[in-house]
């Protein structure tokens, strides 16, 4: 055997036992594989005086309340009670609700909305509905947009699981009154005005029922 060839086979068998001492360390790979998990610290951390919560902070909540205040408390309970409820998902439902409920008290046509109204807010829009069509006057509405909109405050009673919620909004739009021989008494057409609004919503959490209603408005 010539020389050449036996230093071919010397190098093949260097290589063939290279390849299973790796086999050995490295074990077989094949596909995806996980990285390697990191080596678990020897000793605990120090507390430094507070203690992380799983999860951390409800975003859904800190996002529109402060996180230490009544109302984020309430809310949390809220949740606990219903894990569908979301407070995001509220404040979108009360943006539609407030346009159609303050459209349906400027064109009188409030039963278009009475399951979101209490009885006692239905009563007093519909007086003043009444009070208008007796004086003869029509309103032409316009609404334009709500350009702010914030949660303002929340409650809740465990006992009665009774939820309050607050809802601030800043509006505009354009209402003109028009007296019985059309003429203009209130308003301009074409110009908006802005309206501000604070409105309260209840519900009971837990119920069947999955509305919310308005149960009191001021400013």
């Amino acid at each position: 055997m010539n020389s050449p060839i036996l230093q071919l086979l010397v190098l093949a068998g260097i290589a063939i036992f290279l390849i299973v001492r790796l086999k050995r360390v490295l074990g077989t790979r094949e596909g995806f594989e996980a990285k390697p998990a990191t080596r678990p610290l020897e000793k605990p951390l120090e507390r430094r005086g507070f203690e992380v919560i799983e999860g951390g902070p409800d975003h859904d909540i800190t996002d529109h309340v402060p996180e230490d205040s009544d109302a984020a408390a309430a809310l949390a309970e809220m949740k606990r009670i219903e894990q569908d409820f979301g407070v995001t998902d509220f404040l979108q439902g009360a943006r539609g609700a407030y346009e159609m409920i303050l459209m349906a008290f400027e064109n009188g046509t409030l039963d278009e909305v009475t399951p979101f109204l209490s009885p006692e807010v239905y009563e007093a829009f519909a007086q003043v509905v009444d009070a208008r069509e007796q004086q003869g006057l029509k309103i032409e509405s316009e609404f334009i947009g709500i350009r702010d909109l914030a949660l303002n405050d929340a409650r809740f009673d465990p006992a009665s699981r009774r939820a309050e919620i607050d809802v601030r909004y800043v509006a505009e739009l354009v209402s003109v009154v028009r007296d019985a021989k059309g003429e203009i008494v209130e308003g301009e057409p074409g110009r908006s005005k802005r309206q501000k609004d604070l409105w309260t919503y209840e519900r009971i959490m837990g119920a069947d029922d999955p509305n919310w209603r308005l149960v009191a408005t001021g400013e």
